[in-house]
C-alpha cells in the first residue's frame, strides 16, 4: 500500500470533518444559539464585548461593598434593583452597584467577601420560570453538580462567606407564586449562604407589589445595618446621571439619537439579531377593525417578518415597542419647565462606572421622554418621598411629604386616581411647572420604557412570514381619575391603522403620537418588534384533543391553533377533537373573528366545535363558564382521552374560575373528592396538559 503524504492526510481528514458536520448537524462542536435570546453585543449602547464576568473582580475595581443583582422581564425588578442601590448608598453609606444576571459568571460566588453584600431582586415569570436574564444563574444554582471555583461539594457548605438579601416579584394568580425567589433562597441556603432578614415577596395579582416591597425594605434596612454595623445618615440625593446640554450641537446632526435604539438604527442599518435590545422595524401588511361599534376598537394587524430572520412557532408571543402619546410628552416637559428645551441636545454620562445609561446618548429631551422612560406607568410612593424636595414652594412640599409617608392617604390620591406622574405634578402645582427638579432624577426614578408581549394569533404552519396580532383599544373612564386611562400602545397600533386606512394625521383620543418615528424612519406603517418564545403549545401529535377557553381577546392563540389545525386536516392529517369556548358581550359587536370559524369548521368538520357565550344578550350574564358547565360531561371525557386543556386571558377573576370548575367536574364525573380532583388538576399542570396564557 502507497504512503500516504501530509497534503493527503490533511485532505482525508477535512473530508472526514466535513461529512461529520454534514450528518450531525454540528452537533458535537455547535454552540447553542437561542433564537429567542435576549442579548445584542452592540445593542442600546451597552456593548459587552471585552467586559469581565467576574462580579468579585468588578466590584474591586470598582470599590463597591454591595451588589444588587435582578431577574427582569418587565422592568419592574431592575427599577427596585436600583432604587434599593440607591436608598442603601444613600441612608448608609453602602458602596452600591446594580447588576443584570446575564452579565455575570457565578462560579467564584464561593470567594465573596465576607464583609460585602449580595442583594437579589427575582421576578418569577409565567408559571414559576425565570425571567429571561436570569435563566443561567437559575440553573447554575440551582443545578445537581453545582462547582464552584474552589471545589467542594454542596455539603463543604461553599457560600458559607455569602451574605445575602432577597426579595421577590410575584403574582398569586399564578399556581407557582413567586417560586423564583423561594428556590433561590432554598438553593443559596443549601450551599451555606446567610440570609439577612427575611426573603421578601410581592404580589402583582393582588395590586399590592409597591406597598409590599415598601413593607419589606425598612426591616430588612434594620437587620443590614445591625449585620454590617451601618450607621444611617441623613438621605441626600446625589445623581447618578451627568446631563451635559450641547449647545453647539443641532439636533439633526446625523450623530444625536432622536429615538433610534441602537447605533445600526441611528446609521439606518438594521442588523439582526433582532431581540429584546433590538427591535426589527416591520412593515405593517395589513390591518383592520374587528368590532362594529364606534365606542370600542379591537386591532387586527399582520405583521411582516420576510427578510428579518425573526420566526415564530404557534403560540408565541410577539412584543410591540410603543412610543409615548405626544400628549402625554408634552404634558411632562412643560410640568419640568423643559418644553422650550425640548429640541436641545443633551449628552448622558454615567457618574458611576458600574450604571448603565438606559438609552443611547447624544439625544433630546424629547427623544428620551417620547422612546426610552415610561412616563405613563403607576406612580411610586417612595420616588414621591424623592421628589418631594425639588417641590415647587413648602405648601406642595408638605403635601409630597405627606404622600410619601402615608399609605392610606397616597393610595386616596394617587393610585385610586390612577395618574402618572406628570398628571400627580401637574395638579399639586395647578400646573406652576416643577422648575428644580434634576433630569437626572427623572431617568433614575422611572423605567426604561418596556415592550407590550401579545399572543400571536396565526400559523406559523400557515403564515410564517406575518404575525397575527389581535388587540383591544384600551380607554377606560375610571370612577375617581381625572383623566381617561389610556393604553400606550394599542393606542399608538390604532394611529398607525388610521393612517395605513388614508388618515393623514391620526389622532387617536387625542394622543398625537409620532408615528413616522425617528426621522421619519418608520413613515406611520412599520412597528418596531421582536418575538419571545413561548410554552404555550399545541400538542406535537395532532390527533391528541384539545379544548380552549377564551374570551374576549383570549381567543388569539387560539384563532392560531385552530387555523393550525384546519391546515393540518386540509392536508390529510389525523387531527383531534378541538373544542373552541368563547365569550363576549354580543355576536354582532365583539364576535371575534366570526366570519372565520365556518371556514374552519368546513375543515374539521365534526372535529371542531365552537362554544359561544353572548354576556350581554339575554337578562342574564353568560360567560364562558356557564358553557363549560354545559359541556362538563364532554369535557371530562375529552380529559380522560388525555385532551390537552388551555386557558387564556384575565388570571384574576375568569382563569382562576375556570381552574375551580375543572375540579368540580372532573370531582362529579369521576366520582372523586374535590381534594382529589384538585391533584388531579394540579398533575395536569405539572405535565403541560394543562396551560395558561393569562394576565392580571
Amino acid at each position: 500500500m502507497a504512503q500516504l503524504d501530509t497534503l493527503d492526510i490533511i485532505v482525508l481528514a477535512a473530508l472526514l470533518l466535513g461529512t461529520i458536520a454534514y450528518f450531525t448537524k454540528g452537533t458535537y462542536w455547535a454552540v447553542y444559539g437561542d433564537p429567542y435570546g435576549n442579548s445584542l453585543a452592540t445593542s442600546n449602547g451597552a456593548a459587552k464585548a471585552g467586559k469581565s464576568r467576574n462580579i468579585l473582580e468588578k466590584m474591586e475595581e470598582s470599590d463597591k461593598n454591595c451588589v444588587v443583582f435582578y431577574g427582569s422581564q418587565t422592568g419592574t425588578a431592575e427599577d427596585y434593583a436600583s432604587r434599593l442601590a440607591k436608598e442603601g448608598h444613600s441612608r448608609f453609606g453602602l458602596k452600591t452597584m446594580v447588576a443584570d444576571l446575564e452579565d455575570y459568571d457565578y462560579d467564584n460566588l464561593d470567594k465573596f467577601p465576607d464583609d460585602k453584600l449580595a442583594v437579589f431582586v427575582l421576578a418569577t415569570y409565567g408559571e414559576g420560570e425565570p425571567t429571561d436574564n436570569a435563566v443561567e444563574f437559575y440553573e447554575f444554582i440551582g443545578g445537581e453538580d453545582v462547582a464552584f471555583s474552589e471545589g467542594g461539594s454542596v455539603d463543604d457548605k461553599p457560600l458559607a462567606n455569602l451574605k445575602y438579601v432577597a426579595f421577590g416579584l410575584g403574582n398569586n394568580t399564578y399556581e407557582h407564586y413567586n417560586s423564583m425567589v423561594r428556590n433561590v433562597d432554598k438553593y443559596l441556603t443549601k450551599l451555606g449562604a446567610t440570609r439577612i432578614g427575611t426573603a421578601g415577596e410581592g404580589d402583582d395579582g393582588a395590586g399590592t407589589m409597591e406597598e409590599d416591597f415598601l413593607a419589606w425594605k425598612e426591616p430588612m434596612w434594620a437587620a443590614v445595618q445591625e449585620s454590617m454595623g451601618l450607621e444611617e445618615r441623613e438621605a441626600i440625593y446625589e445623581p447618578v446621571f451627568e446631563i451635559n446640554e450641547k449647545a453647539d450641537m443641532d439636533a439633526d446632526e446625523d450623530e444625536v439619537y432622536l429615538g433610534e435604539p441602537n447605533k445600526n438604527h441611528l446609521e439606518g442599518s438594521q442588523k439582526g439579531p433582532f431581540n429584546a435590545n433590538n427591535p426589527f422595524i416591520a412593515p405593517i401588511a395589513e390591518s383592520n377593525e374587528l368590532f362594529t361599534v364606534k365606542d370600542r376598537n379591537c386591532l387586527h394587524m399582520e405583521i411582516n417578518i420576510a427578510g428579518s430572520n425573526l420566526s415564530y412557532t404557534t403560540g408565541d408571543h410577539i412584543a410591540i415597542w410603543p412610543t409615548n402619546a405626544g400628549k402625554e410628552v408634552d404634558r411632562f416637559l412643560t410640568i419640568l419647565g423643559l418644553a422650550p428645551k425640548r429640541h436641545t441636545v443633551i449628552a448622558v454620562k454615567a457618574l458611576d462606572p458600574t450604571a448603565k445609561v438606559p438609552f443611547p446618548s447624544p439625544t433630546t429631551y424629547d427623544a428620551a421622554i417620547r422612546y426610552h422612560v415610561e412616563i405613563c406607568a403607576p406612580v411610586s410612593r417612595q420616588f414621591i418621598s424623592t421628589l418631594a424636595q425639588f417641590s415647587p414652594n413648602d405648601e406642595i412640599k408638605a403635601e409630597m411629604t405627606k404622600l410619601g409617608s402615608d399609605k392610606d392617604y397616597f393610595h386616596e390620591k394617587v393610585i385610586d386616581r390612577h395618574l402618572n406622574i406628570a398628571q400627580l405634578l401637574e395638579i399639586l402645582s395647578n400646573g406652576e411647572p416643577w422648575n428644580n427638579v434634576p433630569f437626572s432624577l427623572m431617568i433614575e426614578g422611572l423605567v426604561k420604557i418596556q415592550p407590550r408581549y401579545y399572543s400571536i394569533s396565526s400559523s406559523s404552519l400557515v403564515q410564517k412570514d406575518k404575525i397575527s396580532i389581535t388587540a383591544v383599544v384600551e380607554s377606560l373612564k375610571k370612577p375617581h381619575a381625572p383623566h381617561e386611562l389610556k393604553g400606550v400602545t394599542t393606542n399608538y397600533l390604532l394611529a398607525l391603522k388610521q393612517k395605513q386606512h388614508g388618515d393623514p394625521e391620526p389622532d387617536p383620543h387625542g394622543l398625537n403620537y409620532a408615528i413616522t418615528g425617528p426621522r421619519n424612519k418608520y413613515d406611520g406603517i412599520h412597528v418596531p418588534v421582536h418575538v419571545r418564545h413561548s410554552n404555550f403549545k399545541l400538542p406535537s401529535d395532532p390527533s391528541k384533543p384539545i379544548i380552549m377557553v377564551g374570551p374576549g381577546t383570549g381567543v388569539a392563540p387560539f384563532r392560531a391553533f385552530v387555523q393550525e389545525r384546519a391546515a393540518q386536516a386540509k392536508a390529510g392529517q389525523n387531527v383531534g377533537k378541538t373544542v373552541l369556548f368563547f365569550g363576549c358581550r354580543r355576536r354582532d359587536e365583539d364576535f371575534l373573528y366570526n366570519h372565520e370559524w365556518d371556514q374552519y369548521k368546513e375543515a374539521l368538520g365534526d372535529n371542531f366545535a365552537l362554544h359561544t357565550a353572548f354576556s350581554r344578550e339575554g337578562p342574564k350574564k353568560v360567560y364562558v363558564q356557564h358553557k363549560m358547565e354545559e359541556n362538563a360531561e364532554e369535557i371530562n371525557k375529552l380529559l380522560e382521552q388525555k385532551a390537552y386543556f388551555y386557558v387564556c386571558g384575565d388570571a384574576a377573576n375568569m382563569a382562576r374560575e375556570v381552574n375551580a370548575l375543572l375540579a368540580k367536574i372532573i370531582a362529579k364525573y369521576r366520582n372523586v373528592s374535590e381534594t382529589k380532583s384538585e391533584e388531579i388538576v394540579k398533575a395536569m399542570r405539572a405535565s403541560n396538559q394543562y396551560q395558561e396564557d393569562v394576565w392580571s
